[in-house]
């Protein structure tokens, strides 16, 4: 049977443009939502912005870096596994929160700052740990990453519509809230049918190679949840923002993921097996947590 790493799922140029432009709509049509005020509101609470920075970009790219290290997956699972870590919060991060009971207005401010952070950090994360093991080293060395094209690529797909966003959010209030329902459910539905068509096209590979990393993406998901409740817990936030930390920890960008192996490591099969199951597996687990913490909260007011 030919090695997982040597896989490669197969995404003609013109898909991949689409996916781009997919991935950027999403983004824009979340930024309709967020306005300056909404970092004002956060700033006023900065153990909140240094506890989220703190989950979502040095400890849970530390975490998964260990977690690689001791259970040594195949390199490019390896692989696949860094780059969700390195990603910012996923966007369906903010409706989870608002589902849970959580502090929704929090969920949105870190997303729209995690996305800015993760121009920056996303590049350096993903570049810093697969430079530090020594197999995700090798195909770094093979592929020859430039971190300069990475960082391009996330400012086009993330920063640019985040700012245009904003900026006719400002501009028009009114419109950019009516656009907001219809874009964003819309362009995630097409970025989700774009990711299946492509996935439908190497059906084989991934019937072929799933198993591989079933457990490891579950394993790896509940471990970045529990990672944003428990420090969440240790720095004495209310369970309102700890619920909150947690989703916004373990739901991660993992569109964004796909897209940059896609674009640059030709969609090689461990990380883009990985980065699909992820953005499949993280819908459930985070729904489930949401209408599980839903569902007690009811009860509590009830009794």
């Amino acid at each position: 049977m030919q090695e997982i790493d040597e896989v490669v799922i197969n995404f003609d140029s013109s898909g991949l443009w689409v996916l781009n432009i997919a991935l950027a709509v999403i983004m824009f049509g979340v930024a309709l939502g967020i306005t300056a005020s909404d970092f004002r509101q956060l700033f006023k609470t900065p153990k909140l912005i240094f506890v989220g920075v703190l989950c979502q970009f040095l400890l849970l790219p530390l975490l998964t870096f260990l977690v690689v290290w001791l259970i040594k997956p195949q390199p490019s699972i390896a692989l696949g596994m860094l780059m969700v870590a390195a990603c910012p919060g996923g966007n369906i991060s903010n409706f989870m929160t608002h589902l849970a009971k959580g502090n929704t207005a929090l969920s949105v401010s870190l997303t729209a700052f995690a996305t800015f952070i993760a121009i920056f950090m996303t590049p350096f994360n993903f570049q810093f740990y697969g430079s530090l093991y020594s197999p995700t080293a090798q195909i770094l060395k093979q592929v020859a990453l430039n971190p300069g094209d990475l960082i391009k690529l996330v400012v086009l797909i993330l920063g640019i519509p985040l700012v245009l966003g904003m900026a006719f959010r400002y501009k028009f209030p009114v419109i950019s809230l009516k656009l907001s329902k219809i874009l964003k459910p819309l362009s995630i539905v097409i970025f989700g049918l774009i990711v299946v068509l492509a996935f439908s096209k190497n059906i084989d590979v991934f019937n072929n190679y799933i198993h591989y990393v079933l457990l490891i993406g579950v394993f790896h998901n509940f471990l970045a949840i529990m990672l944003g409740f428990v420090v969440a817990k240790l720095f004495k936030l209310s369970f309102i923002n700890q619920k909150t930390i947690a989703i916004e920890t373990g739901i991660q960008n993992s569109g964004l993921g796909l897209l940059l192996i896609f674009t640059f490591f030709n969609g090689l099969g461990g990380m883009a097996i990985l980065a699909a199951f992820w953005g499949i597996w993280h819908i459930i687990s985070g729904l489930g947590i949401a209408f599980f913490w839903s569902y007690k909260a009811a009860k509590k007011v009830t009794d």
